[in-house]
């Protein structure tokens, strides 16, 4: 027997997808005290080497590999990593609900996320991935935003330890 998924209303889902960018672009943003602190270079410059990279996995990468350096110590090295594990760990989420379509039952069944993106397999192409909105999907985007936050935090707690630019 198939299980059935508690509805949340469409505008309430949508609200805490608003919810997730904001903590999302605000945690993202926080990978300039990294640039800066790990490439000894000031706040503006490293602001600018950030919106040149117009991607998080071009964010994530320059400071992974600016961690990676010989002259970064260990620990440093490792604390950060940690922490753009983590910001990469969440992304899957931020990503099903940020390239997607959203679709309607007509007959006033929950609404759906398909996501707009095309899966390359062995043998075939997968494209289309619906997602019900449901009271299981917003626990998730509500646990994502916890985590981010928590990120945050931590990403403030190192560039404070780390004495990056602030």
């Amino acid at each position: 027997m198939a299980e059935t998924s508690t509805p949340i209303d469409f505008d309430d889902f949508l609200l805490l997808i608003g919810k997730l960018n904001y903590t999302w672009t605000n945690t993202e943003s926080l990978l300039i005290h990294f640039i800066a602190g790990l490439s000894k270079i000031d706040k503006e410059t490293a602001t600018v080497i950030f919106l040149t990279l117009n991607t998080t996995r071009a964010r994530i990468d320059i400071v992974e590999r600016l961690s990676k350096l010989d002259r970064i110590p260990q620990k440093e090295r490792e604390r950060i990593l940690s922490l753009t594990k983590r910001i990469q760990g969440q992304s899957s989420l931020r990503n099903r609900y940020n390239h997607c379509i959203y679709a309607f039952d007509s007959e006033g069944g929950s609404p759906r996320s398909i996501l707009m993106r095309i899966a390359d397999r062995k043998d075939r192409l997968v494209m289309g991935q619906m997602n019900a909105l449901d009271q299981s999907a917003a626990e998730g985007v509500e646990e994502a935003v916890f985590a981010l936050q928590q990120i945050n935090q931590d990403i403030w707690q190192s560039i404070r330890d780390l004495r990056y630019p602030q």
